[in-house]
């Protein structure tokens, strides 16, 4: 695939969607495409993360551990980003991805996020934009009763 394609695929992705396209070009050419079969680990929980990804084909489930057992939380799409929680909050993984299907994702380092952050302000507020829509939305109805209320 072309370095623009990468570029585009980005686009896609609400983190980066409003980003500097020559900041995307330089994400997309320090990222690395890899393929999973169904089955394959993406990730385990309680590694600790080291990059995030970006799903560009297939499905991924996502199950967490507990002292009850394993549960599945969800299953990511395409465009959209596993990891990127626990690689910003500098915590261990606090889920196992897996391949469902054939899948093909980037693999982005958290050296290369976190200086492409700290060099582009706006990159900076779109990912705290889309992990607050990400909160809001995982709270379910509570969160968006409360989200109007939140906005002062």
């Amino acid at each position: 695939m072309l370095l623009r394609e990468e570029v585009e695929l980005l686009r896609n992705i609400p983190y980066f969607n409003r980003v500097d396209p020559c900041k995307l070009k330089l994400l997309a050419f320090a990222s690395h495409r890899i393929c999973y079969e169904p089955g394959d680990t993406i990730f385990m929980q309680g590694d600790v993360p080291e990059a995030t990804f970006v799903l560009l084909s297939g499905n991924v489930r996502l199950t967490a551990s507990s002292p009850c057992g394993r549960c599945e939380t969800t299953q990511a799409e395409p465009n959209s980003m596993l990891g990127e929680m626990c690689l910003l909050s500098d915590q261990p993984r606090a889920m196992t991805a897996t391949a469902l299907t054939q899948a093909e994702a980037l693999k982005i380092s958290r050296d290369c996020l976190l200086r492409l952050v700290s060099d582009n302000p706006r990159m900076s507020f779109e990912i705290s934009r889309v992990l607050a829509e990400t909160l809001r939305d995982r709270m379910g109805p509570v969160g968006k009763q409360f989200a109007p209320a939140a906005i002062v």
